[in-house]
Formats: C-alpha cells, sequence, structure tokens
C-alpha cells in the first residue's frame, strides 16, 4: 500500500493535527498528538493504534515503525509521509522526533472504576500544571496504581505538554474526570483509605494508618486540597520539611505519598 505524501505546510491535514496543542480542537475531536517511537510503541503495547501516522521522510526503519504502520492501517487509520519542516511545524520544536501520532483519547467513567483491583489510586484537584499532571500519571503508573481521577477544573491530561511528561503512562493508566459533587458521591462508597495532603495537618504521612484500597487525594499547586475535599478524607497529612523550603513540587509530593501508601498493602 503507498502511503500518501504530503509537502506543503498549509495542507489541511498538517492544520488540523498543528491544531491538536489547543485544548478547545482536542475536545471537539476527541484526540491528542503524540510524539516519538517510544510513545507509539506504548500505544501499540496497550492495543491503541493511531488514527493518523506521520513519518518523516528521513525516519529510518525501525520494527516499532513497521509495527505502528501496519496497526495504522489495520485499524482503518492513514499512514502519511511528511517533510522535516512539516514536523517542525505541528511539534513547535527546531529538532521534531521524526514520527507523530494522532490517537483518540480515552477517559474511563468514575462508575466504571474497580477500586480493589489496584493497592492505590490517585485523585486530583484541579490540578494546574500539564508538566505536574504527566508526571503524576507516570509515577502511578510506576507505582501501579488503579488510575489517576481529576476532579474539577484541571489541566487536560492530553495536551502535548501533559503527555510528554507522561514518558508513555498516558496510554497505561486510567484516567478519569469528576466533579466536586460526582466525586464526593462516588468516595462515599469508597472501601479503602481516603488519605489527602494539607500543609496544616499534624499527622506525619508515615504514621497514618492505611487500609486497601488507599486512595490518595492531592490539591491544587498553589491553594493546596480544600476544606470540602479534605473533609472527605479519613486522615490529613504532610510531608516533613527539614530544609528551608515550606512545601514539595505536587508531583513530588504524590510520588512520595503514593509510595509511602502502598507499602505493605
Amino acid at each position: 500500500m503507498t502511503d500518501r505524501a504530503i509537502t506543503s505546510l498549509t495542507n489541511d491535514t498538517v492544520k488540523a493535527v498543528r491544531a491538536l496543542h489547543m485544548r478547545k480542537e482536542r475536545e471537539a475531536t476527541g484526540r491528542f498528538l503524540a510524539e516519538g517511537l517510544k510513545f507509539i510503541g506504548e500505544a501499540l503495547d496497550q492495543d491503541r493504534a493511531p488514527r493518523l501516522l506521520l513519518v518523516g521522510q528521513d525516519a529510518r526503519p525501525h520494527p516499532i515503525l513497521e509495527r505502528a504502520r501496519n496497526a495504522t492501517r489495520e485499524a482503518g487509520g492513514e499512514v502519511v509521509i511528511v517533510t522535516h519542516a512539516i514536523l517542525e511545524k505541528i511539534s513547535r520544536r527546531d529538532n521534531p522526533q521524526t514520527v507523530l501520532g494522532v490517537f483518540d483519547q480515552a477517559f474511563t467513567p468514575l462508575e466504571a472504576l474497580e477500586p480493589r483491583s489496584a493497592p492505590c489510586w490517585v485523585a486530583l484537584e484541579q490540578v494546574r500544571d500539564p508538566g505536574n499532571l504527566g508526571t503524576i500519571i507516570r509515577t502511578a503508573d510506576a507505582a501501579g496504581c488503579g488510575g489517576v481521577i481529576l476532579i474539577g477544573d484541571c489541566v487536560d491530561p492530553f495536551s502535548v505538554e501533559a503527555v510528554r511528561a507522561t514518558m508513555g503512562s498516558v496510554f497505561a493508566v486510567s484516567i478519569t474526570k469528576a466533579s466536586v459533587e460526582e466525586f464526593l458521591t462516588w468516595r462515599a462508597r469508597w472501601a479503602g483509605s481516603v488519605i489527602g495532603t494539607r500543609l496544616d495537618a499534624t499527622v506525619d504521612h508515615r504514621a497514618a494508618a492505611r487500609t486497601r484500597p488507599a486512595l490518595i487525594l492531592m490539591g491544587n499547586e498553589q491553594a493546596g486540597l480544600t476544606d470540602r475535599l479534605a473533609a472527605a478524607c479519613d486522615v490529613n497529612v504532610k510531608i516533613p520539611m527539614r530544609g528551608r523550603a515550606d512545601s514539595l513540587n505536587l508531583a513530588v509530593a504524590t510520588g512520595i505519598m503514593v509510595y509511602a501508601a502502598t507499602e505493605g498493602l
């Protein structure tokens, strides 16, 4: 099968893919952009074939690339050969990856989650930084968490920046969106421990009693966990600060909490 080739920077396909940098376009199409063979390979391992696979003219032969070509075609997608200039324009980078993929977004409904399927889960309230969110998704994957729940007005997990920070884990981790009200109703049926983090908490995070499955609830980067969600936790804890810094980056703090929560569970 002969792949279509595009050389014009003003081609409609190029414009459509580049538009996926904008949240409104991602929401309208239900798609997102992932860059590089590592990401493509992670997607294929999770049976997620690209809807559109863009391959640079100078891309070297690789088993993952050939696998991606075949998977894209078999899923009814399209493989397109593009110039280096097009890759630069789409990725907004001077040294772009030679392979880009457009994928369908996947959100798991709150009611479809199975809490007992994993020892630990993560819930984030109004997280704003895409790098933090992507890193947390990657950490949740590494720690064997069941998924990440986004509460309220959070940054888009399928933004280019967030996806990059996941290092491919965006394809492996269940991602759920919920309003505060939806989350609180669902949380009332949670069978294990719900552990929040607050700077004004008095309990050390290592001393908190916890039962499986543990749900780690983290707040916004600037304001932290709101009073309403903190009140829904079984316990609120703090991570001790031994130096001059009075707080940790959200992604770092979440990693500490996740690994502490899974010890012994």
